[in-house]
């Protein structure tokens, strides 16, 4: 049922990209605004690991610096049948998590020393098991396909700003001055909407098969309960000046009054936590 959810809003993406490319400037402006994201989106697809990991100044450990983190991760990988990911940890009192790579043999898992700091070892399984998931569905790299395109749809509406988009040939060529002022205005926040729906249902699978991997939803479902209070009490502060980053993580890691929380790519703590304390009481 995720699968087919997300191959929908893919589909939704795509219709979006080509009306967007049409109303705005026919048939060139889509070729050049596609052009444009896939060479962003390509070189993203090889470095983003790196990219966010430096981000948040995370720095891998092993089973020295880290042991218990390290062991859960290791036993948790056997489970599902994955590679040993990379694992790192940031020095951020924030309570949370993420997992990022382009397919399970070169992810990584990272988290925060908050996040060790308040968690069981039950509740730690629950949330890297979560990571693990994401990874095993690959998850990253649908979230990279939907990057492209949001992209790319985001970057026809600012070429319209500052180019002659709306002239005569582009006319000619299928372009339309009031439908490409309109899309201009409503495109991006079309693209960011659908871009979170597609985030949105990978959280459910991820915690569906994160609580299986960990052989109890009811860690995770614990776990996700002290993320949630703790981080709206510590927002996490390299997140608040890299909003775009926010869909990585396990739980939103804004602040409640930022302005990026009305398109939450996280869905409600509340029905995440019922879904597992329901998993929890089938599996009785």
């Amino acid at each position: 049922m995720t699968d087919m959810r997300t191959f929908m809003l893919m589909a939704a993406l795509t219709a979006l990209f080509l009306v967007a490319g049409q109303l705005l400037g026919g048939q060139s402006g889509m070729m050049l605004a596609l052009l444009f994201a896939v060479g962003i989106n390509f070189w993203a697809y090889w470095n983003s690991d790196t990219a966010v990991l430096n981000m948040y100044g995370a720095r891998e450990v092993g089973p020295q610096e880290a042991p218990e983190l390290v062991g859960i991760v290791t036993e948790l990988a056997r489970r599902g049948g994955l590679p040993m990911p990379r694992v790192f940890i940031i020095d951020d009192a924030s309570p949370n998590a993420f997992a990022t790579g382009r397919d399970p043999e070169h992810a990584a898992v990272a988290a925060t020393s908050g996040l060790l700091r308040i968690l069981s070892r039950e509740e730690l399984a629950g949330v890297m098991a979560h990571e693990l998931a994401h990874v095993k569905n690959r998850d990253i790299l649908v979230g990279t396909i939907s990057a492209t395109f949001a992209g790319a749809i985001t970057s026809m509406a600012q070429m319209a700003m500052f180019s002659s988009l709306f002239s005569n040939n582009s006319e000619e060529e299928g372009g339309n001055g009031l439908g490409g002022v309109l899309m201009m205005l409503l495109a991006p926040l079309a693209a960011s909407l659908i871009q979170m729906a597609v985030s949105r249902s990978r959280e459910y699978g991820a915690d569906d098969g994160g609580a299986l991997m960990c052989g109890n939803p009811l860690w995770l479902a614990s776990a996700l309960n002290k993320l949630e209070s703790g981080s709206r009490q510590i927002p996490l502060r390299e997140a608040e000046t890299h909003p775009a980053s926010a869909h990585l993580f396990i739980v939103n890691p804004l602040s409640a009054s930022s302005v990026a929380q009305l398109f939450s790519t996280h869905p409600p703590m509340g029905e995440r936590i019922m879904r597992l304390q329901q998993m929890a009481a089938n599996q009785r």
